[in-house]
């Protein structure tokens, strides 16, 4: 009966295409829209992603997200230190400065400060043989590579820029995460970062703290919080936090909800009524099967059969295309400005609304099936 059915479904070419069609297009909007949204929410804490050796972040109470800074004095770091399970904590600064490009041209940049001593919190990879300890040599800054080549005008190692009147000096590219707000990142050490920042009287943004042996990050998160009157977060709570707080803040989750949505109303019109009309144009066949002998069961089973063949098949090509669709824009879109993850989480939610569509669409099918007398094969 399962080659039955699936010779019925396949002899009816334009049907069996169109349906393939429908469910390819609302899974490729789906899941491309799913992976956007994903991939831009992620962006939001990267520079917590980027930065793995602390257990805890520690900043002003008033923080709400890693891009809403609020300066600390330098003191604090001195109380968080004295915390019992720290086993070292250590200063970073986040500021924004107007970058002077060598051929004259103004950007600018989210420049991050590192301890001088142990520069701890730089960047995930270096590139070209390019090391932390670089970032000791006189003026020496990294600059992260991707907007280094579109919004920087291909700012390299040796070029020279001028930040708050002070100059400043390529040492090497840095490969980091992009951030949500797409803008140059600078890595240098904290004492530059201070003086290059304008208009600061405090310049310590986070202490970055790694918890002792046998301390757990969210109970020294929890005792640096009561010792000090800080905030202190793991870092997937900071990652977590300024997730959420983006998602309330701003109008991407309405966007992004209305597209997948369409999606879905898409693929559910589409293939669910041309399945339905498939049906309706064979309810004959049905009916002589059901005529010879077969069982409602028996019938359920060949519409399931059909209903998984077209929901497989255009689930596959959707998310091929969406797999698809980063490689080929990328092709004309600078690679910093895509933020596509295609992830097993934004895979099985545009799965289950393919089944919920599908689901439909049997339904429809199973209630015309097992209405049907078998005398209609011959009227």
């Amino acid at each position: 009966m399962t080659h039955v059915a699936t010779k019925m479904l396949i002899g009816d070419r334009l049907k069996y295409i169109g349906i393939i069609v429908g469910v390819t297009f609302a899974t490729f909007l789906m899941t491309q829209q799913l992976a956007i949204f994903v991939g831009l929410m992620v962006r939001t804490y990267s520079l917590v992603t980027d930065t793995s050796e602390p257990d805890v972040w520690v900043m002003d109470e008033k923080v709400r997200l890693i891009d809403n800074v609020r300066n600390m004095s330098s003191r604090e770091l001195h109380r968080v230190r004295a915390v019992d399970g720290v086993e070292w904590a250590v200063p970073m600064s986040k500021g924004m400065a107007q970058m002077r490009l060598p051929n004259g041209e103004y950007e600018f940049v989210s420049i991050i400060g590192l301890d001088d001593q142990t520069l701890i919190g730089g960047p995930p990879k270096l590139l070209d043989g390019a090391t932390i300890e670089d970032l000791r040599q006189a003026d020496a800054m990294f600059v992260d590579i991707d907007n280094a080549k579109v919004r920087l005008n291909n700012l390299g190692p040796g070029d020279e820029v001028e930040i708050n009147d002070m100059r400043g000096r390529v040492v090497g590219y840095a490969k980091i995460t992009q951030s949500f707000q797409f803008i140059p990142t600078v890595y240098t050490t904290y004492t530059r970062a201070g003086q290059w920042v304008p208009g600061l009287r405090n310049t310590l943004s986070f202490v970055l703290v790694k918890a002792k042996p046998g301390v757990s990050p969210e109970e020294l998160a929890e005792r640096i919080k009561a010792e000090t009157g800080l905030a202190a977060y793991t870092r997937s709570g900071f990652s977590w936090k300024t997730l959420v707080m983006y998602m309330e803040m701003t109008g991407i989750p309405a966007i992004f909800g209305t597209t997948v949505a369409l999606g879905f109303l898409v693929g559910l019109a589409v293939a669910g009524q041309t399945f339905f009309q498939f049906m309706q144009e064979n309810v004959k066949y049905f009916g002589m099967l059901k005529a010879m002998g077969a069982s409602n069961g028996q019938l359920v089973k060949m519409i399931l059969t059909q209903v998984a063949t077209v929901g497989l098949t255009g689930l596959g090509l959707g998310v091929g295309l969406t797999a698809l669709f980063e490689p080929v824009m990328s092709l004309w879109v600078p690679e910093n400005a895509m933020s596509l993850k295609l992830n097993w989480q934004v895979f099985t939610a545009g799965a289950v609304g393919i089944l919920i569509i599908l689901t439909v669409a049997a339904l429809l099918g199973i209630n015309r099936v097992l209405r049907i007398e078998p005398g209609v094969v011959f009227k």
